[in-house]
């Protein structure tokens, strides 16, 4: 078998702490030795992506005890601020760098230049990084995340179940989603948001206060972390998910909704057009405007015609979503083509 190294932030496996980027590792390490690779793990503790020096001599370890010419997988959150680690080392190492969203972080850019591949999550996000760095095109690959089948979402007759999925912290807009919901409070509906309160609590705290100052505090619920089957069941027992993020590379949440048959109501943002498709399975509005979310959700709880349209689009973008096998065997094959 052949051997790739995977250099990971310490807490991949920490279900208090999910995110887009840990499921992606997890699903691709666990998806390697499939295809007939060895794959040997390497969680490096600290506080990536701002590390301080003791995070960078463990991982200066870490890369000094891998053999002469391995091939090194590095998560992005690691390695973007590691180039006194990684650069120099890249000379002895056949470096590979999994971008997740880029940083741009001082070194970030030294050490995508030095690694022999880079891969990332989006066309958007490849085109970011070469228009930002100097990255050789033919270094650049996309490997979009995949999406399980599941079974559909039941749906109710008013669509006024809505669901945000996303940690409480300010890049993922939930200011944005309060101030449209209390634009809104005249029509029924629930909203359940689905993240964790702890990443910045001093913002959730805000959050929370400015849901009781509108009078949401009933229709409301801050759900905190859930995975696996708990999450599968909010996607099962809602109508629409709403992403008012400001900032993604692809938006794994939109096509775990849309895998799920759940219509999304996104920003127009980053890699998000990618993750969400043109079938009309959802509506992309500005990251800056809650008058524009307010819209679109108004729309949608009061147009049955339309929640019977966008229903039958997220159907049909389901069935043309990207496997986890077929990313797995995307990853393989860039590692099989890194130069030795």
């Amino acid at each position: 078998m052949t051997v790739v190294h995977a250099v990971l932030p310490a807490g991949i496996d920490d279900p208090r702490r999910p995110s887009g980027g840990n499921v992606y590792d997890r699903r691709i390490c666990n998806g390697l030795p499939g295809l007939g690779w060895d794959v040997t793990e390497h969680h490096v503790d600290g506080s990536w992506p701002c590390p301080d020096r003791d995070a960078l001599g463990r991982l200066d370890n870490v890369i000094a005890s891998v053999p002469d010419n391995a091939l090194v997988l590095v998560d992005g959150l690691v390695a973007s601020a590691a180039a006194p680690v990684l650069v120099p080392a890249a000379e002895r190492i056949r470096l590979v760098v999994l971008v997740h969203m880029p940083f741009e972080v001082p070194g970030e850019s030294a050490v995508l230049s030095a690694a022999r591949a880079v891969v990332m999550t989006s066309e958007w996000a490849r085109k970011h990084l070469l228009c930002h760095y100097s990255l050789d095109p033919a270094t650049a690959h996309v490997a979009e995340p995949g999406a399980d089948r599941v079974a559909p979402a039941h749906g109710t007759a008013g669509g006024g179940e809505l669901l945000c999925v996303a940690p409480v912290s300010p890049h993922k807009g939930h200011d944005v989603l309060v101030a449209a919901l209390a634009a809104i409070r005249d029509l029924p509906w629930r909203c359940r948001v689905v993240g964790s309160l702890e990443r910045d609590p001093e913002f959730a705290d805000c959050i929370r206060r400015r849901v009781d100052a509108h009078g949401l505090t009933s229709q409301v619920t801050f759900c905190g972390v859930r995975t696996a089957a708990a999450l599968a069941d909010g996607y099962a027992t809602s109508d629409l998910l709403v992403h008012p993020s400001h900032g993604e590379t692809y938006g794994m949440v939109v096509t775990e909704a849309l895998a799920s048959g759940l219509p999304v109501v996104a920003t127009n943002i980053g890699g998000v057009p990618e993750a969400l498709g043109d079938t009309g399975a959802g509506r992309l509005v500005d990251p800056c405007a809650p008058t524009d979310l307010a819209a679109v959700l108004r729309e949608w709880l009061t147009d049955a015609g339309l929640r019977r349209r966008m229903r039958d689009a997220a159907a049909e973008r389901a069935k043309t979503l990207p496997s986890w096998q077929s990313t797995t065997t995307r990853i393989a094959r860039v590692l099989e083509g890194v130069p030795g």
